[in-house]
């Protein structure tokens, strides 16, 4: 499956007319948790914009130059280069516990087992490192009109095959998203078809936060590498989670100190000193 948006999430906003950039939650999130060396799978023309601590090579399974060829909508962005071509849910040129974090931005629902997806990444970060997850809400997207996925239909298509409810998902999109949206079942059943041959990118699965997070929590007690939810947000069209693999986590970056000159820094300085000189008596008085 591919990192590329399908062609219904590029035809909502042209390059006259960008997507909304997503600053607040996601740059909270991102200056919070991410630090060392890792990836971001689909940046496409809206990478995630990192703190100077944080290293990131950026994954899709295409080069610039063929992502620009295979989607037609694409030719005028300014894509993120392209540092490893790779299947975004596979990631098989990255070794296992080799990256502090995963950034992967509306990209589960384009996912056919979000369930092995989710095992997959966190397979490939460091004990305590962190994946950084945002999807759609499907109330206020293009998917608005399409059933949410349920939890039994994912757990199936992890335990059965992904390729057994494949053509399904290519029926519903024709048939309530895509361009043959409300035609004849007969042009819906085409593109269908012509949809799947190309296995062209798609939302195969669609949500609310509420979905999505009983997704998160099955997968916390099925897979065999456990993880915590450390943080999660609703902002705009989208719900942000933040999941650390277990682990020993890094030290929180240290909260910045006033100058001792200030107010604020004197009443510091004060309460330091006065803790220093009562532990220091608690410990002569042993």
């Amino acid at each position: 499956m591919s990192a590329t948006r399908s062609r219904a999430d590029q035809d909502k906003a042209r390059p006259e007319d960008p997507l909304p950039v997503f600053l607040d939650a996601r740059r909270v999130f991102a200056d919070r948790f991410l630090a060392g060396q890792g990836l971001e799978i689909g940046a496409l023309h809206q990478p995630l914009e990192m703190p100077p601590r944080a290293r990131v090579r950026y994954v899709d399974r295409m080069s610039v130059d063929d992502l620009r060829t295979e989607y037609a909508e694409l030719a005028d962005w300014d894509l993120t280069p392209v540092d490893v071509i790779d299947d975004g849910e596979l990631l098989e040129t990255v070794p296992d516990e080799s990256q502090d974090f995963i950034v992967a931005n509306h990209f589960l629902e384009h996912c056919e087992d979000p369930i092995r997806t989710i095992g997959t990444h966190l397979g490939k970060l460091r004990p305590g490192g962190i994946l950084f997850y945002a999807v759609p809400d499907k109330r206020h997207t293009f998917d608005h009109r399409r059933p949410v996925t349920a939890l039994d239909h994912m757990v199936a298509d992890h335990e059965k095959g992904a390729e057994r409810s494949r053509r399904d998902h290519y029926d519903e999109w024709s048939r309530l998203v895509g361009d043959e949206a409300g035609d004849t079942e007969e042009r819906v059943e085409a593109r269908s078809r012509e949809l799947e041959a190309a296995r062209y990118s798609i939302h195969m699965h669609v949500w609310t936060q509420a979905e999505f997070l009983q997704l998160i929590l099955h997968c916390r007690e099925r897979l065999e590498r456990a993880f915590d939810i450390e943080a999660a947000a609703r902002q705009a069209i989208e719900f942000i989670v933040i999941l650390r693999k277990a682990g020993p986590p890094p030290l929180p970056p240290a909260a910045p100190i006033a100058p001792a000159g200030t107010g604020r820094g004197r009443r510091l300085a004060r309460r330091l000193a006065s803790r220093l000189r009562n532990a220091a008596s608690r410990s002569a008085g042993r």
